[in-house]
């Protein structure tokens, strides 16, 4: 039992290892829209499915109180979280609709949509993404394996964060790596303090 766990942390290293030289560039990228995007008095929207909802719930979290000091509240709001709405939507009409016609309700043209999805295939993230370019937002993609359908749907101004691996567990721990990195370079653009000099 103790090898496989010894061989689980190593796989995950491992993927850390192979992410660091190919999500550098666009998660500073994706970080930069979104201090631009919240300088401009805009508001990030966040989304996903099962696991992925709990990380689009983390990052609206970490945004609206603190990540890892103290300061003003960001604006940011986890599309997964109501449930009154997402079964209303369902109920009524169908799951793929539940974050598209939240979007269509609450997004403005600035705003950004950050999906949180491992394969890229789910029909709601996919839906979402279309109501997001429908309203002239951008789309910051958490994506894994393929990039799957999600990665089609992106233009130039969209940036596609695909984590290296097939694995769903790999794919969700770099995800919330990827959050984590864009709360801190927020903060830090935001909010520089001495200790970031």
């Amino acid at each position: 039992m103790q090898e496989w766990i010894k061989q689980s942390f190593t796989e995950s290293i491992q993927t850390k290892i192979a992410a660091a030289e190919a999500l550098a560039a666009p998660l500073e990228r994706a970080a930069s829209m979104m201090v631009h995007c919240l300088l401009n008095g805009n508001k990030i929207l966040t989304c996903g499915n099962g696991g992925s909802a709990a990380l689009s719930q983390l990052l609206a979290s970490l945004l609206i109180n603190r990540y890892d000091a103290q300061r003003p509240s960001l604006p940011a709001m986890s599309l997964s979280s109501d449930s009154t709405t997402i079964s209303a939507i369902a109920t009524d009409e169908e799951f793929s609709e539940c974050y598209a016609k939240q979007i269509r309700a609450l997004g403005q043209q600035g705003d950004i949509l950050l999906t949180i999805t491992s394969t890229g295939h789910s029909p709601s993230i996919l839906n979402a993404a279309k109501a997001a370019l429908s309203r002239d937002m951008t789309i910051i993609a958490l994506s894994g394996r393929d990039g799957g359908e999600m990665a089609g749907l992106l233009g130039p101004n969209d940036v596609e964060i695909r984590v290296p691996s097939s694995s769903t567990a790999r794919i969700h721990e770099l995800h919330q790596f990827s959050i984590h990195c864009f709360c801190d370079l927020i903060d830090r653009s935001l909010f520089p303090r001495q200790d970031d000099y």
